[in-house]
């Protein structure tokens, strides 16, 4: 191979490669709704549903941004009554990663009374999005 064809082939690669690197970061953190009627087990969380809503996170042993994530969370239930968080540990429950779709480690899902998963975010969410997905899980009666 002649050397401006190896420099156009190596262009071409570390472009492609800053394209999906991109992309994929403008998705991190995100909401996403879910369509159709995904549920939540309670036994897989090893503790009840919150009376409002439930955030539930997976996060592995090695996770770099999952204690954050937890910090945001816990203080989020801890000044909304009625919302429970929960952490699922996948290096011990790593069937749940199949179960839940759960690709990569920090995931959330907002969760509602019922057990029906409302939002999911992979990645750090973001503040303001968590809570916009948290009120839209709550029932109609308790939302503030």
């Amino acid at each position: 191979m002649s050397l401006p064809i190896a420099l156009v082939v190596a262009a071409a690669l570390l472009a492609a490669t800053v394209l999906v690197g991109v992309l994929l970061r403008r998705r991190d953190g995100r909401a996403v709704p879910v369509h159709g009627d995904h549920q939540v087990d309670p036994a897989d969380l090893l503790r009840p549903l919150g009376a409002h809503a439930t955030l539930v996170q997976f996060s592995t042993e090695f996770c770099a941004r999952c204690p954050q994530v937890r910090r945001m969370l816990g203080g989020i239930a801890a000044e909304h009554p009625g919302v429970a968080h929960a952490e699922v540990d996948l290096t011990a429950r790593a069937d749940l990663a199949a179960r839940y779709k759960v690709l990569s480690t920090p995931t959330v899902l907002v969760v509602d009374p019922d057990g029906r998963i409302r939002s999911r975010f992979t990645g750090v969410p973001a503040r303001a999005d968590l809570l916009t997905a948290l009120d839209a899980a709550r029932p109609l009666e308790a939302r503030s």
